[in-house]
């Protein structure tokens, strides 16, 4: 961990347009948590786990959402295949995340049109040692 500019880095991802059967398949989701963690060289902590989330109002038509814990922090997905959208988040206390990578990434793996993402520098005050 470089600590002398920040703890960590986040990008969040929505993609839109995706295949609806891509965002609907349990197994996909399962199968990019647990993949995209080795090829950006982080570990797991666990197992993914994807659970089938109801829809729950005329925004929410439902989908799959899943987490995998890494040793660096964590990756979530939620999909919404009636909507052909999926929202993510990647989040690691190592520094140099290629965003590229990321992105095209999740462009691949749900056929997304477009990609809105968003790139955040955690913990900019980070101490550089132990204060307690």
């Amino acid at each position: 961990m470089n600590q002398d500019s920040h703890f960590g880095e986040h990008i969040t991802i929505d993609g839109y347009g995706g295949n609806e059967n891509k965002l609907n398949d349990k197994k996909l989701v399962f199968s990019v948590l647990n993949e995209l963690p080795e090829l950006l060289s982080m570990s797991k902590l666990s197992e993914p786990v994807v659970y089938h989330a109801d829809g729950n109002d005329s925004k929410d038509p439902g989908g799959w959402s899943g987490f995998v814990v890494i040793n660096e922090s964590h990756i979530s997905i939620h999909t919404f295949p009636k909507r052909g959208f999926v929202s993510a988040d990647v989040y690691t206390c190592k520094n140099g995340m290629d965003l590229n990578f990321v992105e095209n990434y999740f462009k691949k793996a749900f056929d997304l049109k477009d990609i809105e993402s968003n790139f955040i520098k955690r913990g900019i005050k980070y101490p550089k040692e132990n204060i307690y």
